[in-house]
């Protein structure tokens, strides 16, 4: 097992490393290399459907509603983000993604979405659900400590 846990370790921190460096290279390449990749962090914690305030975004991303304003200034500069006033109540403003912030989401969905299937192309059905299960675990892991 002590090797195995080392081996799992080694390949955990690795691909921690490898997708956020990944994604911050790939923005650097792309048409959004203006973005940094916590901004695009924001960007895919707004997300495109529902609309949120800054106090829930800021509680998503683990930051303070302050720290969380700056980044929103930037983004909405920057063309990516707009805030929005709520019908029913002026007081109250709503993030929501600008036609290129859908469009930039969508790209950072879609590296996702490949890297998620890469991992489990070689899978049966049972393996893919113990994959899932080590995630939860480290998952619901994650959770208890933050």
């Amino acid at each position: 097992m002590e090797r195995n846990w080392e081996e799992l370790n080694t390949y955990l921190v690795s691909i921690f490393n490898d997708v956020l460096s990944i994604e911050e290279n790939e923005l650097k390449k792309s048409q959004f290399s203006d973005l940094t990749i916590t901004e695009m962090h924001t960007i895919d914690a707004i997300g495109m459907y529902k609309k949120k305030t800054t106090t829930e975004v800021a509680r998503e991303l683990l930051v303070t509603v302050g720290t969380l304003t700056t980044s929103i200034n930037r983004l909405v500069k920057k063309g990516y983000v707009e805030r929005i006033r709520s019908e029913d109540d002026r007081r109250v403003v709503k993030l929501g993604l600008t036609k290129k912030g859908r469009l930039v989401f969508r790209v950072h969905q879609h590296f996702h979405h490949e890297m998620v299937k890469s991992a489990i192309k070689d899978l049966d059905a049972n393996e893919q659900e113990v994959f899932l299960k080590a995630l939860v675990n480290l998952f619901n892991y994650l959770e208890e400590i933050k």
